[in-house]
């Protein structure tokens, strides 16, 4: 029997990532808004004060995992360094995905 979760979305991931290097000032928060849209992920992404960048992303595994590898290359003037995700578990508490400031 699987137990109730009222706002649980059957079938959705929700992976929490950090990514670190040139990735403040590059337009990385609307290259993955813009990404994350054209995959049907929601959730959000926001500047921390590392300069690091935190991306919430639920969705299918699949687009996720897409979502992921666009990341690891990012927009034109960025410089992924490191891209660290946590798996966790999609409860479909994100309606699109937004920038976060």
């Amino acid at each position: 029997m699987v137990p109730e979760y009222p706002s649980m979305v059957i079938g959705n991931v929700l992976a929490e990532v950090h990514v670190c290097g040139r990735v403040q000032g590059v337009f990385f928060r609307q290259f993955t808004k813009n990404t994350a849209q054209e995959l049907g992920i929601a959730g959000y992404a926001r500047n921390l004060s590392d300069g690091c960048v935190q991306v919430l992303a639920e969705g299918s595994k699949e687009s996720v995992e897409l979502l992921l590898q666009r990341l690891k290359v990012g927009p034109p003037m960025s410089r992924v360094d490191s891209l660290k995700v946590e798996w966790k578990e999609a409860l479909g508490e994100f309606n699109g995905f937004v920038i976060k400031r």
